[in-house]
């Protein structure tokens, strides 16, 4: 270790105490981001302790990514500079709960399992059903933005974070929201560190909406030929008086995945065996309420998927939580632990140009002979994972062709699309973040004012941000 390494070491131990600095380049390992290593990792154990740290490394020209179970750093680009690991983990507390109020107050190393053990003595839950969930931490899942198949019937984390603090680039601690679900004060400037990677500012505390569990809950799986009528059954559902708490299209290799080993090491509670059927499209819908509303859906559902032309519909079963079918919503991962150069692109789009933005990108990977799997959630965002054989330049030039056909069509069906996950060494390949962006300015503008310094993981977000 160099001179200025034990002086950075020695700060970082004033501040957060000696077991909670990391310097053996070994452990920092766990810290890696596409294969870079942070010259130290601290934990502190307090909001304040985060301010002293975020100053002190402004003061350094230190560069700092915060970091919470490391579920998702691997979505984004990789730091131009990695000096601190940040880990947040310590700051693990629920501070509020008021169950007559439907709010919650959170520090951001809260596991997301933690938090449901927590709301469900009062029947409650935060819909926050994700992909890694078993790890995952309240405020990695925010500042990476992933949602939830829930999305369908709560929306995303903008709906529902009523207010955050915060710890700026310049060590500013922040405020923004309250912790009402009425709260007419000020900004909502909480929701640009909803999926900024950490760019903007070091989350310290979330505001919660909390939800009533919606009583039983009651998945059923459509089996279709095409991916044509399985969304028809999307179009039927969304025209009709049901309100699914889920809503997911999934191909037949998506399917497949699901079914897998290595699906049910991710994800291990039993699947019926004939839920998907194999090579047929399916639709996966979820529904909550009494037991007459479930019948009541039950039968609509049935009536609809038979004029869509379904090959068979399967009652799963009743479960006592929401978002019953884990293993869609662990589609990201399980797709990830197939596959050593599995790709995932995110497209985004208005529901009635799904099955176009699905047939341009069938298209675009069949012709690069690649094998592909997709997610389509009702509202219209489609995972699609190209999974080539190996990593190799040969595989790398076929996912490139592909995925910069796809990026392309879907902006010109008016969607938005990036790569999330894709394998570290093509990153700099790859159009992560999809085709340049008309708000970049913007967006550089507000860099500037949260992080003066450019110090808080800088270039992992769009444009180098």
């Amino acid at each position: 270790m160099n001179a200025a390494s034990t002086t950075i070491s020695s700060r970082l131990t004033e501040i957060a105490g000696p077991s909670n600095v990391v310097a053996d380049p070994a452990q920092l390992g766990a810290y890696e981001i596409c294969g870079k290593s942070p010259g130290a990792a601290v934990r502190p154990g307090t909001s304040e302790e985060i301010a002293e740290i975020v100053r002190f490394a402004a003061a350094e020209k230190l560069s700092v990514v915060p970091t919470g179970a490391r579920t998702k750093l691997g979505m984004g680009l990789p730091p131009r500079q990695y000096d601190l690991a940040l880990d947040v983990t310590r700051l693990d507390r629920v501070i509020a709960y008021d169950p007559g109020d439907l709010t919650l107050s959170v520090e951001p190393g809260t596991p997301l399992r933690r938090l449901e053990g927590v709301l469900a003595g009062h029947k409650q839950f935060v819909p926050l059903d994700v992909p890694f969930m078993n790890r995952a931490t309240a405020g990695g899942t925010i500042a990476s933005g992933v949602d939830s198949p829930l999305r369908q019937f709560y929306g995303t984390a903008r709906d529902y974070v009523l207010g955050m603090e915060f710890v700026t680039g310049d060590g500013t601690a922040a405020k923004s929201g309250g912790r009402v679900v009425k709260n007419v004060a000020g900004y909502d400037l909480h929701k640009v560190m909803i999926g900024a990677l950490g760019t903007l500012g070091v989350i310290t505390k979330i505001n919660f909406r909390t939800f009533p569990v919606p009583g039983a809950v009651r998945t059923f799986v459509a089996s279709f030929p095409s991916g044509e009528r399985a969304l028809d059954l999307r179009h039927r559902v969304a025209r009709s008086p049901l309100r699914p708490l889920t809503l997911e299209i999934l191909s037949p290799r998506a399917g497949e995945l699901l079914s897998s080993d290595v699906a049910a090491r991710i994800e291990p509670g039993p699947m019926p065996p004939s839920a998907l059927a194999k090579e047929q499209w399916a639709v996966v819908a979820s529904f909550g309420g009494t037991g007459k509303v479930l019948e009541r859906s039950e039968l609509e559902l049935r009536r609809m998927a038979e004029e869509a032309g379904a090959a068979g519909i399967v009652a799963l079963g009743d479960d006592k939580v929401p978002g019953a079918f884990g293993r869609t919503r662990e589609f990201v991962p399980i797709a990830l632990e197939s596959g050593a150069a599995a790709t995932i692109l995110k497209l985004s789009a208005v529901p009635a140009r799904m099955q176009q933005i699905l047939d341009a990108a069938a298209k675009a990977t069949d012709a690069a002979e690649l094998r592909w799997a997709a997610l389509a959630r009702g509202l219209g965002v489609i995972y699609f994972a190209l999974l080539p054989n190996e990593e190799s330049p040969e595989a790398l030039s076929r996912v490139t062709r592909a995925a910069n056909d796809i990026l392309a069509e879907c902006a010109a069906l008016g969607g938005n699309a990036a790569i999330p996950w894709c394998p570290a060494a093509w990153k700099s390949a790859l159009p992560i973040w999809g085709p340049d962006r008309g708000d970049f300015e913007q967006m550089r503008k507000l860099k500037k004012v949260f992080d003066p310094h450019s110090i808080l993981a800088p270039g992992r977000f769009a444009g180098g941000i």
